[in-house]
Order: structure tokens, then C-alpha cells, then sequence
């Protein structure tokens, strides 16, 4: 079993070659990296422990390789909307790019350079709060964004400046959004906000915002009362395309549904739904003396376009059923985005 396992995953473990031989320095490289707190190195491993090293490390480049086409996505995006729309309009965002906008109008020195000095800090301090690796990543994409809004030059779109507000935000916003899908960030407000919330009690959003009306505000009184408000659309415009590309296309509802005929609403979401179910055991309590009951508990995740024929098909079993549904941000694995809609 175990050689099927490796021939099928590490098949030139079977038959070396040069390159095979470099390939398999490579995944003990890897094993060593993970096992370095737990176990202690070992000379040789056995066919099943390369197989899986293998995958590992397939796992581990494949991801990279992914996080590099999210950041360069994002970092052309954001560019594009920073000199198609922005910068030749005098517009600017919120954050920390808004403050590298505002600097690049009043003192004579271009973006690129305002977008590294400005972002600095935040990388530090996203070092000390998220991890080595984020810093890492964060630090790259800023100064390749930099790197290309000082050397790409992008054709001017439009003076309309209603077109320029919410176009510029749309293209940051997806610029910033597809970074933060790699593991990024061209802005570093995110980080402070973090940072400032576990600090204060308070939440990032009320930091996030606290952080641009004081940019606004400068920005009112350095350009003008317009273009502060025009700005302040780009930054909607930005905050909205940056949460619709974070979270996705779809929403998800996390349904959890109690009732008598569980079996019955189960086989439903499986049969009917097409979707996947989970079912843990409770007790429900009703009555004045408290009294108790034990019964399954049945939890599936759905589209929110799937909601209605649900709750519709809930109906049909049981009219009494007990169904609380919650937000999901983001599913992964499973049968939500496997299997297409049933209608």
C-alpha cells in the first residue's frame, strides 16, 4: 500500500535522476523545516514519509505561486487606478495612500516615494503584530507598487470627475483587495487599525474611520472642501470593491435547524439542496419546569442565492421548525462550491 502511495505521488523516487535527486533535497529540506520543533533530524526517510513530503512541498509552492498572481494583479490594478484616475485629477483615498496623494501635491517629490517612506512604519509594525512572513510579503508588494507607478506609465482616462471618484476606488480597491488575497497589504492603515483596536478596546472599523476623517479633513483644508468630498467617494467606492473581491462573489449563510423530523430535513439539504450537512446531537428545553429533550441538530452552509428554496423547503417538512441563520464570510472544501445551484 505504501508503494502505491509513493508511486503514484513520488513516482521518480522509484527511478532517480539528476533532477529527481534535486527534487528530493528539496522535500527532505522541507520535512526538516516542518519537523524542526517536534522531532529530531533523521539521515533517511522511508518512501512514505517522501510521498508526503512531496505533496507538501507541491502544496507550498502551488499556494506561493498563487499569493505572487494575486499580488501582481492587485499591484497593476492599484497603479491603474492611481495614475488613469487619481493622480492626475488631483483626487486622493483614504489611509495611507491618501496621505501619500496628499504629500505628492504639496511637497515636490514623486508618489513612488511617498508610497515606501510613508508605508514603512506600518510594515514594521505588521512585523510585531501579524508575523514575519505578512511583513515579508507587505514590504514586497509596496515597493513593487512603488517600483511601478514610478516606471509604467498608464494612459489618462478621464477628467469627469464623478467617472474619476469612483473608477480611481473601484481599480484601488481591487488593487488592495487582490493583494490582501495574496497575503498583503499596499496599505497600511489595516495594520495600525489592528494594532491601535487591541490596544484601545475598540474596533478596527472605528479606527479605520477615526484614521480618514483626519485625512479628509487635511485633505479639506490643503486642497479644497470639493475635492476632499469627491474623495471621500473614491474611498467608498475603494472600501466596497475591496470587500466584494475579499469575501467573494457570493455570500454565505450558515444555517443550523432544529426540528423532530431532523432525518427528514437532512436528506432534503443532501438530496434536494445538493449540499452537505452536518449533524450533532442537543437537548432542547421547553415547558415552565425546564423539562428536556434530546435531538439531532441539523447545520448546513448555503449560498444566499439557495436561501429562499431552503426555508421554502424547510416549510414543506416541518412548518415548526427552528432554523437561525448567521453570515459566513468565506467557505473552504466541502460541497458549496463544488456542486452548481439546484433550482
Amino acid at each position: 500500500m505504501v508503494y502505491c502511495q509513493t508511486k503514484q505521488h513520488f513516482p521518480f523516487y522509484l527511478k532517480p535522476t539528476p533532477m529527481d535527486s534535486f527534487i528530493k533535497r528539496l522535500i527532505i529540506k522541507a520535512i526538516r523545516s516542518n519537523r524542526r520543533r517536534r522531532f529530531p533530524e533523521q539521515e533517511e526517510y522511508s518512501s512514505f514519509e517522501l510521498a508526503k513530503g512531496f505533496i507538501e512541498l507541491k502544496v507550498t509552492i502551488t499556494s506561493l505561486l498563487k499569493d505572487i498572481m494575486f499580488m501582481a494583479m492587485g499591484i497593476l490594478s492599484a497603479a491603474f487606478g492611481l495614475e488613469g484616475f487619481l493622480l492626475p485629477n488631483n483626487f486622493i483615498d483614504g489611509g495611507a495612500t491618501g496621505i501619500s496623494l496628499l504629500a505628492s501635491e504639496k511637497i515636490a517629490l514623486p508618489l513612488s516615494v511617498f508610497l515606501v517612506v510613508i508605508n514603512i512604519p506600518f510594515v514594521l509594525l505588521g512585523f510585531k503584530v501579524v508575523g514575519r512572513q505578512f511583513a515579508i510579503k507587505t514590504a514586497i508588494a509596496i515597493g513593487c507598487l512603488a517600483l511601478v507607478v514610478a516606471t509604467v506609465h498608464f494612459p489618462e482616462v478621464t477628467h469627469d470627475k464623478l467617472l474619476v471618484a469612483v473608477f480611481g476606488g473601484f481599480f484601488l480597491g481591487a488593487g488592495i483587495g487582490l493583494s490582501v488575497r495574496g497575503g498583503a497589504v499596499i496599505d497600511g492603515t489595516e495594520v495600525l487599525a489592528i494594532y491601535l483596536s487591541r490596544k484601545l478596546g475598540t474596533t478596527i472599523g472605528d479606527i479605520i474611520i477615526l484614521i480618514n476623517i483626519l485625512v479628509f479633513s487635511l485633505a479639506a483644508y490643503l486642497l479644497s472642501m470639493e475635492t476632499a468630498l469627491y474623495s471621500m467617494i473614491t474611498y467608498l467606492a475603494a472600501s466596497k470593491t475591496l470587500d466584494f473581491v475579499v469575501e467573494g462573489i457570493e455570500e454565505y449563510t450558515g444555517v443550523t435547524i432544529i426540528s423532530s423530523h431532523d432525518e427528514e430535513i437532512g436528506e432534503m439539504v443532501i438530496n434536494e439542496m445538493g449540499r452537505g450537512v452536518t449533524v450533532y446531537q442537543g437537548k432542547r428545553g421547553f415547558g415552565k419546569h425546564g423539562q428536556t429533550k434530546n435531538t439531532d441538530i441539523v447545520y448546513t452552509v448555503v449560498t444566499r442565492l439557495e436561501l429562499n428554496k431552503l426555508n421554502t423547503e424547510i416549510e414543506k417538512i416541518d412548518p415548526h421548525a427552528f432554523v437561525i441563520m448567521s453570515s459566513v464570510k468565506d467557505t473552504r472544501g466541502g460541497m458549496i462550491k463544488k456542486r452548481p445551484l439546484k433550482h
